[in-house]
């Protein structure tokens, strides 16, 4: 698994991927068909750091996302918005279980949420 910046910004050590709309790219089903959950984390100011400060995170992602990789399905990182976005299967906690591994290692990457309506 490599994670790759998106085109038009300062690549680190991955390959450039093309410009395809997330949306066309992230898969929603599993290989038997079952629904596959996904999650954003923002890393902020990550695109203003230097392609070394870059790589070093991104080698850290990388790293977190290969240890939980029977569950990780797709990998994002697109450095014009510093946002991560990763698809996984459907296991139990997994949607918090990797953020909160992630923020280990990347302490400034913040999980995005929907803020919960009441009512």
């Amino acid at each position: 698994m490599k994670i790759a910046p998106r085109p038009g910004t300062r690549p680190a050590t991955s390959a450039l991927l093309p410009a395809e709309p997330l949306w066309k790219r992230v898969p929603t089903r599993d290989a038997d068909g079952r629904a596959l959950s996904d999650f954003m984390m923002i890393i902020p100011r990550l695109r203003q750091r230097s392609r070394e400060e870059i790589a070093a995170v991104t080698d850290r992602i990388e790293a977190v996302l290969r240890r939980y990789g029977k569950a990780v399905v797709f990998a994002d990182l697109n450095l014009s918005l510093n946002l991560l976005w990763v698809t996984v299967r459907p296991v139990p906690g997994i949607c918090l279980e990797l953020p909160a591994a992630i923020k280990v290692y990347v302490p400034e990457a913040l999980l995005v949420a929907e803020r919960l309506r009441r009512g």
